[in-house]
């Protein structure tokens, strides 16, 4: 991390749009200098299909975010659901000239501008280079090779791309609004390191991110990111469910859903009856069983978790996963969601206990885990977003309103 380096980071969700600003303070971490959010109604299932609605969704958290933290923010990080992202694996061998005067910065900087050049598909446009290991002529593997005495080192690395269209919708918006796009991250990718625990971080797991409309995988061996795909459905389908199924309003269904939230009707303790107040029938209220309303609920996260596995079969990854690990505000709140996961997956599955997780509302997690994904990338002289102080504007600004009150008055 580079002390003093401020990022941005701007979380495009399906709900809403949520903008943090960080600093790297003298402890190399991550100091928060404000956080802001919006509704947001443009996205459906990964596509802009209002534009101007995020346009205006994501002015609004910039103009909160800089009156907050008195900044003029000019350029951000981003994030992107893995619908869009191409995970290509690439490695090449860095021959180094002097064995015993050890791998330099230039050397792994040299590699990593090589191991980019590979052929990218009509398109598809690069995002993102993630060195996942250093191997050294004696077989020992590094995450960071510099100072070491190696003949020659080689250097496995994911190669991110991104639909060009998607990314050409994307920097149109931002440029709307004034901001430059510094950089563009996969949201699991940035989660990662935020939701995972240290064991986890090791393993081979899938990290499923439940939102209010997509749920975004990202698979991961250890340090390599493997696969990301995003799936077009999540907490708001329940809402959707309960509502067109049980013939009440919206506002009634995410109601129930927070506070009955059950995965699997056979977890029932009490089957307790249930006072529909928004009944749309002859009658303005209707008594239920809560199983009913349970019943609903299961039937979803069942065909969602069905989805996932159906996904990582088709992709031949599912062999290669230890773990799942879940999050995202669609589905924590719904108890025994892990259990009816590792029924259909069977494969082990729990909500995110990562230390770092409890540090951050849930609103603003995937841009925080995205500015400190920033502040961490290896190799980066300086990672800061363009920023100007408007505390130094308006300094000079208060002085020329003083002098003309000397001279005009």
């Amino acid at each position: 991390m580079a002390i003093g380096d401020i990022i941005v980071g701007i979380d495009i969700g399906t709900s809403k749009i949520s903008t943090i600003v960080g600093e790297v303070n003298n402890f190399n971490q991550i100091e928060i200098l404000c956080m802001s959010k919006c509704k947001c109604s443009g996205i459906k299932k990964g596509k802009v299909v209002n534009e101007d609605e995020v346009v205006m969704s994501i002015a609004k958290t910039i103009q909160d975010a800089e009156e907050e933290a008195n900044l003029k923010i000019n350029s951000a990080y981003v994030t992107i659901p893995g619908k869009h992202t191409t995970i290509v694996q690439n490695s090449v061998v860095k021959e180094i000239k002097d064995k015993y005067a050890g791998i330099s910065a230039k050397d792994v900087g040299t590699s990593i501008m090589q191991v980019r050049d590979i052929e990218i598909p009509e398109g598809k446009v690069l995002i993102d280079i993630v060195p996942a290991e250093f191997i050294l002529e004696d077989g020992k593997v590094t995450k960071d090779p510099i100072g070491s005495f190696s003949s020659n080192f080689t250097l496995n690395a994911q190669i991110l791309l991104a639909d060009k269209e998607y990314v050409k919708q994307l920097t149109s918006i931002l440029k709307k609004v004034g901001i430059d796009i510094d950089g563009i991250v996969p949201n699991t990718l940035a989660e990662r390191n935020l939701v995972l625990d240290t064991n986890e971080l090791n393993d081979n797991v899938m990290l499923l991110d439940v939102g209010a409309g997509n749920i975004d995988i990202g698979v991961f061996e250890g340090e390599k990111f493997i696969y990301t795909n995003t799936i077009p459905v999540g907490g708001d389908n329940i809402t959707n469910d309960i509502a067109v199924v049980l013939n009440i309003s919206e506002e009634e269904a995410d109601k129930l859903k927070r506070q009955y939230g059950l995965a699997l009707k056979s977890f029932i303790d009490n089957d307790n009856e249930i006072i529909l107040n928004t009944y749309k029938g002859e009658s303005r209220t209707r008594p239920i069983k809560s199983s009913e309303l349970i019943e609903i609920i299961e039937a979803r996260i069942e065909e969602m978790f069905a989805l996932v596995n159906k996904d990582i079969n088709n992709q031949g990854i599912k062999s290669r996963i230890n773990n799942v690990i879940i999050t995202g505000q669609g589905i924590t709140n719904i108890n025994k969601s892990d259990v009816a996961g590792k029924i259909i997956l069977n494969i082990p599955v729990k909500i995110s206990t990562g230390r770092l997780i409890s540090t951050i509302k849930p609103s603003y997690r995937t841009a925080y885990a995205l500015v400190r994904y920033i502040a961490a990338r290896p190799f980066a002289k300086s990672v800061s977003s363009s920023i100007d102080t408007k505390l130094e504007n308006n300094f000079f600004k208060n002085i020329l309103e003083r002098i003309k009150e000397f001279f005009y008055t």
